[in-house]
């Protein structure tokens, strides 16, 4: 059976923007994470993580840097009572031909063949139009772009919902 799913990227919509962010002391949550990540729980859905982390192909830092902090980020979510079902990073250059890297779909489509995914009752929360273009690339139109992040050219977004924090994304996802 397809499972429903919120996928959220991480920078600007779980934890405060820093760009290259791969230090555990500079890692921000963002006000009200915990509470709507239960909350989505509470509705049924499974939470993935897709993430766009061109740190490591510059040399910012290294594959084992960005794991020790999901760990270390996945770990507070259970200690808050919530369970990150799978993350997803592209650790690719924004120039590669990589088919993983936001606005391209290929880790939604990873996750879908991974975990049978229905797409058609999913949610991509993010704060770039790149996310919104790899969720819909993939078919997932129900999305929302958080001002929490990156500057959103608000009038030209193809997101069907634009919102200041992932809290108030609680008043837009009810099933």
């Amino acid at each position: 059976m397809a499972i429903k799913t919120i996928f959220l990227d991480r920078d600007g919509v779980i934890n405060e923007e820093i760009n290259y962010l791969y230090k555990i002391k500079d890692f921000k949550f963002i006000d009200g994470v915990f509470d709507i990540c239960r909350f989505f729980e509470t509705l049924g859905y499974r939470i993935i993580i897709i993430s766009n982390q061109s740190g490591i192909s510059r040399g910012l830092y290294s594959e084992k840097d960005y794991e020790v902090l999901t760990k270390w980020m996945k770990k507070k979510f259970e200690l808050n009572g919530i369970k990150i079902f799978d993350n997803f990073h592209c650790p690719h250059h924004p120039s590669s031909n990589c088919d993983c890297r936001k606005p391209k779909p290929g880790m939604f489509l990873k996750a879908s063949a991974i975990h049978n995914i229905d797409f058609a009752k999913s949610w991509m929360i993010g704060d770039k139009e790149t996310d919104i273009q790899a969720a819909n690339a993939a078919g997932i139109f129900n999305t929302i772009l958080v001002r929490s992040g990156h500057k959103i050219d608000e009038l030209n977004s193809k997101s069907t919902h634009i919102i200041d924090s992932i809290k108030g994304s609680k008043n837009i996802i009810k099933v």
